[in-house]
Parts: structure tokens; C-alpha cells; sequence
């Protein structure tokens, strides 16, 4: 299986080598533009975001026990609770959807459902407070609240009805490993390890803050303080650290972390150079001229919102990017339906994203799982687009 995988590589490889007209000025400046953006996405969210984020997802499948995910995220976990703690998450986390990944594939692998997983997947980037406030500020607030319930939504549907699809599937590959995971004993208690979690997550939601406007006097103060707030919070963690874990748990955590960061790596770096290549960044042309884009997502067709909802899952949107993107295309004649479907689709997808969960999930889940966001951003777009165009 692996000689096949290398030999598609080297066939793409030379294919392109062969075919693709590098002397030709749009080419060679799509080429540009795939590069810049991977320089852009190492250099503002690589050290900072998906670094934590790895650790996190390492400190999972580490330190919390198998039984623990399965009794609250598992296939026979309470749905209330389990999914309503899924679908919020993002108000905490605040993070993109590459840097969700590592902490979804983390769950994941400890034994969450497929449902709750997804679930989480899904709100982790999609349901971000500081960019559904600035989407209200600089779009509008009924487009802003129309996002943010929109997303609670998306989320709950999603993982009902990814748990409906594939939970028999999902008991079967687990039963065996759970029952023997049940007789787990925590290392350590509970609170400890619940703050030393809480921590670590502080200290990615706060090195990440996101600038905001001034009018926004609370969450601009927090922004003007972030590294102050996560200095402290790193030296409270090097103490848990020190005075809580053992040598061996620590080099336990410290090569999980590393299994996630390559496999996570280099498909999220390939998604991001070939993101760039077709659509460029915000403001730049890749191979796919933005005038296109904004004439396909004028009105409210379907084939606007259908357009607007896949090109979204497609490009990568850093954390609160899509805002911009989307005033200059509603300046360029975007529908408000089509904007609706981009905010729902856009920065919870993207190819990166999709070529890393099919990695954890397989592929025909994570088929499933795209459908269903494309599909549900679309019939979204259109309903709300009819009220407010």
C-alpha cells in the first residue's frame, strides 16, 4: 500500500513536471502565491497555534483515560451533555480549522464518539466569539447572529447524524478496547488534571488574541495584554509540569505529541501550498481569478450559495480572515445568502483540514462529513438570503 502511494507521487510529480506551463506569468505567479501563503501560515500560526495545540492533543491521549472521553464524548455517552459541550467549544477555543485538528484527532483516538468528535470539529473553528462579534461590527449584526446560531446548530445536526450514519460501524471497531479500557485508574485526581488542562488551553487562547477594535474596550485590553496573561500562565504551567508528572509521562506526552505533528504536518502544508496555488491569499490572485469568484456569488441561486459554500470549504481561512474577505466580496456584489453560506462553510473546512481528517476518520467519513456542511451552508444561505437580500 505504501509503494502505490509513493508511485501516485512520483507519477503527479512528473506529470506535472511535464505539463504544467511554468513560463506562463499566471502560473508562475500562482506558484508565488502557494508559497507566500505556506511562509504566512508557518510564521503566524505554526509556533503559536498549532504548537499548543499539538501538546494538547499529545497531553489527551496521554493523561486522560479512555474510559473517561468514552464515558462523556463516547457512542453510549448522555447525548444532552455530550453534544452540547461539543458544540460550544469553540467559544473557548477560538482556534482555525487546521489548529482544531490535532485536538479532534486527540479525542478522537481516545475513544469519542464519531458524533460528539465531529461535533467538535466542526464548532471548534466555526463558533468563534471574537469572529462573530467582528462579523457583526463589520457586516452587520443580523448577519453576525445568524453565524453564530447557525454554527450551534450546524454542529449538533452534524454529529447526530454523522453518530445515526456510522455508530454501528464505531461500537463494533470499539468494544473490545473498551471494555478493557474501563479498568483504567486515573494517575493523578481529577481537578488536578482537569486545571492543568484548563491551563494549557488558556495559554492557547490567549497568545492567539486576535486584535480588536478599541471600541471593543474589553477584548481590546485583553488583546494589549495577552502576553502577560500567557507568560503567567506558562510559568503556572512548567510548575504543574514539575511538581505534578513524573519523567516517563512526560516522555510519554512528548512522543505523542510528536505521532500527531507528523502525521498532521506535512498534509496540512501540502493542503496549504495547493490552497494557495488555486485561490491565492486575501487580496492576491492565485490560479482561479477572484473575479470569477465574486461574479458566481451574486444573488441568491442556489448555484451562488452551492458556489459560495464549497469555494469556502476549499480555501483555508486563518482566524477572523474571512471577515475582510467577505466585506470586499459584498463590495464586489456578493448576495447576503452566498456571504452566509461562505461564513458557515469557510472556516470551519478547508483543504488542509479535509486531507488531515480523512487521515483520522477515513475517507468515506470524512466524505460524509464535507457533504453534510456544503449542503447544510447552501439550504442555510438560501433561507437566510430570501429574508434579508
Amino acid at each position: 500500500m505504501k509503494d502505490r502511494w509513493i508511485f501516485l507521487i512520483f507519477l503527479l510529480t512528473f506529470l506535472g513536471a511535464y505539463f504544467i506551463p511554468f513560463h506562463q506569468p499566471s502560473v508562475q505567479n500562482a506558484i508565488g502565491e502557494a508559497f507566500i501563503l505556506l511562509q504566512e501560515y508557518a510564521r503566524e500560526h505554526v509556533l503559536l497555534c498549532l504548537i499548543p495545540a499539538f501538546f494538547i492533543a499529545g497531553a489527551i491521549s496521554v493523561f486522560v483515560s479512555k474510559a473517561s472521553v468514552i464515558k462523556y464524548f463516547g457512542a453510549q455517552a448522555k447525548k444532552i451533555l455530550s453534544y452540547s459541550v461539543a458544540s460550544v467549544s469553540g467559544t473557548i477555543l477560538a482556534v482555525c480549522s487546521c489548529t482544531v485538528l490535532p485536538l479532534f484527532a486527540g479525542i478522537y483516538t481516545r475513544g469519542a464518539g464519531i458524533g460528539p468528535a465531529t461535533a467538535f470539529l466542526y464548532s471548534g473553528p466555526a463558533i468563534n466569539v471574537l469572529a462573530i462579534i467582528l462579523t457583526a461590527k463589520v457586516l452587520g449584526y443580523k448577519l453576525g447572529l445568524a453565524r453564530a446560531i447557525g454554527a450551534i446548530i450546524f454542529a449538533v445536526i452534524i454529529g447526530l447524524i454523522m453518530h445515526f450514519l456510522f455508530h454501528r460501524e464505531e461500537e463494533k471497531n470499539r468494544e473490545k478496547s473498551d471494555l478493557v479500557e474501563d479498568e483504567e485508574k486515573e494517575a493523578r485526581p481529577l481537578w488536578k488534571t482537569t486545571l492543568y488542562f484548563a491551563v494549557m488551553v488558556a495559554v492557547l487562547v490567549f497568545v492567539n488574541w486576535g486584535k480588536s477594535s478599541p471600541e471593543l474596550q474589553f477584548w481590546y485590553l485583553i488583546y494589549q495584554a495577552k502576553w502577560y496573561i500567557g507568560g503567567v500562565l506558562l510559568a503556572v504551567l512548567a510548575w504543574m509540569i514539575i511538581a505534578w508528572f513524573k519523567k516517563a509521562e512526560l516522555k510519554e506526552w512528548t512522543f505523542s505529541t510528536w505521532v500527531f505533528a507528523k502525521q498532521i504536518f506535512p498534509l496540512l502544508f501540502a493542503g496549504v501550498l495547493l490552497a494557495g496555488f488555486l485561490l491565492g491569499r486575501p487580496g492576491h490572485e492565485g490560479i482561479i481569478p477572484s473575479e470569477w469568484v465574486a461574479g458566481l456569488v451574486g444573488g441568491n441561486s442556489l448555484g451562488a450559495n452551492l458556489f459560495a459554500s464549497v469555494s469556502g470549504a476549499l480555501m483555508y481561512f486563518a482566524t477572523l480572515t474571512e471577515v475582510p474577505i467577505l466585506q470586499a466580496l459584498l463590495g464586489a456584489g456578493m448576495g447576503q445568502g452566498p456571504a452566509l453560506a461562505l461564513l458557515l462553510a469557510g472556516p470551519a473546512l478547508s483543504l488542509p483540514n479535509m486531507l488531515v481528517i480523512r487521515s483520522v476518520i477515513g475517507t468515506k467519513k470524512t466524505l460524509v462529513y464535507l457533504i453534510l456542511v456544503v449542503i447544510m451552508a447552501t439550504i442555510t444561505g438560501m433561507i437566510y438570503g430570501q429574508f434579508f437580500s
